[in-house]
């Protein structure tokens, strides 16, 4: 499954109901984008120490997905389809669905705009 980053916070804030789900999947993942997104977090965050922790802690069982061309391809199949329903969402929500798309995985989110991505199955918690 792939976390996007209000998941991957409600998983660093210990959310019991995020934890079931997760629960016997194998493997967790999280897009550079999202990491990129959550280190900006913990930067403005009062609680820094505690985040960068966490994090440090737990990169190790979580794998972090790059982008290539293949999810570039992705991107803009995604943002040409979003473009043409007039349903637009975020930029980096578009990476996080690409990936997805990509991997065949769902997203893992609280966002209801990734249901507007053709073919992209949401997990919610």
């Amino acid at each position: 499954m792939i976390l996007d980053t209000n998941a991957l916070s409600a998983l660093s804030e210990g959310d019991e109901k995020l934890r079931r789900v997760l629960h016997g999947h194998a493997m967790i993942m999280i897009p550079v984008v999202v990491l990129g997104e959550f280190e900006f977090g913990i930067q403005r965050s009062r609680r820094r120490a505690h985040y960068e922790e966490w994090l440090d802690k737990n990169l190790g069982i979580i794998e972090v997905l790059g982008l290539g061309r293949e999810t570039a391809r992705c991107y803009a199949k995604i943002r040409e389809e979003l473009k043409v329903a007039g349903k637009p969402i975020p930029s980096n929500d578009l990476w996080i669905a690409a990936l997805c798309r990509e991997s065949g995985l769902p997203v893992v989110t609280r966002d209801s705009h990734f249901r507007f991505v053709q073919g992209l199955r949401t997990v919610s918690w």
